[in-house]
């Protein structure tokens, strides 16, 4: 005989369904307008698995990341490297404060330039060709090279003839087919008044008119996808004389301020507030902006622009300084202390740091992946750089852990197949209150990398139902009641629920029951 399944949800509103409505468990997060699902199930909702992949680290804060074809270049604070898995002094080699890793196994090459100071950007140029170092350094290589030096990546050697003296920290690189742009804190380059943003020639180093003054620091530098317009982010509030805080977008050439409506999203400064630009990142026609703010409430979040007419298209506005962001195919990754998002939707204070997160590039909503790492250093926040090369990415911090690991300093995620297994749900709950039928129960589960799961329940080896069902970590469970009718009296059955996440599935333990 048939037997009859009836279904009901019980338990607290699905939060997430404000966030992303319900669907396959490979459809996670996907929102009107946003990513679709990847033809293939690969166990994860957005571009990345969250499941960390090996990779060396460090012994200190890693500031900047970039790549080109299968090097990952990291500058920061470190003096030595490490294997993953490998404790502060074993098995390490020297690499002080530039390392070049390859990017399929992680592990250090022997492009090894020597470096006498701190590097706090690094940058390549768009055909792969050369990479970009600046920071506090003086001596590259034995050569002096004041605060900043290019490489050719493919031999590894220092640039000979490629020398623009800098006086003070370059914090912020962007290389363009023609040119570099430098960002930071420094007040002339070869001996020419420039504060804080200057330009030069990528072929020769020389020292190009482009001088858009800035009165305070800069951050982040980021070009337009037509080479056209020049993002700039920092903690300034006068640019090119005109009073644009924190974020400006100036004309490639000339240097002068473009409108960009968007930066009103920023508060301006004040003595409880000061909201400074860290990063920047340019998709397409959309360019974002992270924010850190200082001052309690102050604005952490990430906008997102139009980078031809600077309006805003969208804006998140979780708390939580955001260092660093990368946008992969419809997806927006990013790097902070996260700690309330409730504004947007997502997670209320006091539910711990979530130190990497990801966003709709579309829609600006929170998406389906949840690693994390832990804070340390001078800074505490957590990861500060990111870089990708399309198919993974790869974050420097100053964290300690990721995941739970021990893994200092850098990380990466990747687009392999997989993904993190959902929970292993509980025996499901059962009950015969009614004769010739059984009450069957079940909550959701978590999983970290997707936000809708399949449920699949069996009695035996019968499967009599399943599900699809969207569950956070910020929210209690949502319970789903079946009942199972039309059986025998005084059978014994035995229960049981599979999760899956589209590839990974979890079984739960059996629960057994006699039919009234």
């Amino acid at each position: 005989m048939k037997k009859a399944v009836l279904a009901v949800v019980t338990g607290a509103a699905v939060v997430a369904a404000a966030l992303v409505p319900s669907g396959p468990a490979v459809q996670a997060a996907t929102v009107a307008g946003a990513p679709s699902a990847h033809s293939t199930p690969r166990g994860f909702g957005s571009a990345l698995s969250s499941v960390e992949q090996p990779s060396w680290q460090t012994n200190a804060s890693v500031n900047s990341v970039a790549v080109a074809g299968e090097l990952v270049f990291a500058g920061g604070l470190f003096t030595r490297v490490r294997p993953p898995g490998k404790a502060r002094g074993v098995s390490d080699v020297a690499r002080k404060y530039f390392v070049v890793l390859n990017r399929t196994t992680g592990v250090p090459t022997r492009f090894a330039p020597q470096v006498n100071g701190p590097v706090w950007s690094v940058a390549t140029s768009p055909d792969g060709r050369w990479v970009v170092i600046g920071g506090d350094f003086t001596v590259v290589d034995g050569v002096p090279r004041s605060r900043v030096a290019m490489f050719n990546v493919a031999t590894g050697k220092l640039v000979s003839g490629w020398d623009p003296v800098v006086n003070f920290r370059v914090a912020a690189l962007k290389i363009t087919d023609k040119t570099v742009y430098l960002g930071g804190s420094f007040g002339q380059v070869d001996k020419m008044d420039r504060s804080r943003l200057a330009a030069v020639t990528l072929s020769t180093g020389t020292l190009l008119p482009w001088s858009p003054d800035a009165n305070d620091d800069v951050h982040a530098i980021e070009v337009s996808t037509d080479g056209d317009r020049v993002f700039v982010g920092g903690g300034f509030t006068r640019i090119d004389g005109r009073n644009d805080h924190a974020l400006a977008m100036l004309n490639a050439t000339t240097g002068a301020v473009l409108p960009m409506p968007a930066i009103a999203a920023i508060p301006p400064r004040s003595e409880d507030c000061d909201s400074q630009v860290k990063d920047l990142e340019v998709q397409g026609n959309k360019v974002f902006a992270a924010n850190a703010g200082s001052g309690l409430g102050c604005y952490d979040g990430v906008l997102a622009a139009d980078a031809t007419t600077g309006k805003l298209i969208w804006q998140s506005n979780c708390l939580g300084a955001t260092e660093a962001i990368k946008a992969i195919g419809n997806w927006l990754y990013k790097g902070s202390h996260a700690h309330d998002c409730s504004s947007d939707g997502g997670f209320p204070d006091k539910t711990g740091m979530h130190h990497l997160l990801v966003y709709s590039t579309i829609t600006g909503k929170l998406g389906p992946w949840f690693p994390n790492t832990d804070a340390g250093g001078e800074t505490l926040v957590g990861p500060l750089a990111f870089a990708s090369g399309g198919n993974d990415l790869w974050a420097g911090g100053d964290f300690t852990e990721v995941n739970g690991v021990p893994q200092e300093g850098l990380t990466r995620f990747t687009s392999a197949p997989g993904g993190a297994a959902p929970a292993r749900p509980a025996a499901p709950k059962v009950a015969s209150a009614r004769a010739n039928k059984v009450t069957i129960s079940f909550p959701t589960v978590l999983d970290r990398d997707n936000l809708t799961l399949t449920y699949l329940l069996y009695r035996g080896s019968t499967r009599i139902g399943s599900w699809s069902r969207t569950s956070n970590s910020w929210t209690k469970p949502t319970v789903t009641t079946v009942t199972d009718a039309r059986l025998t009296s005084g059978q014994g059955l035995s229960y049981h629920l599979e999760v899956s996440d589209g590839r990974n599935v979890r079984t739960s333990p059996t629960a057994k029951v006699k039919v009234r």
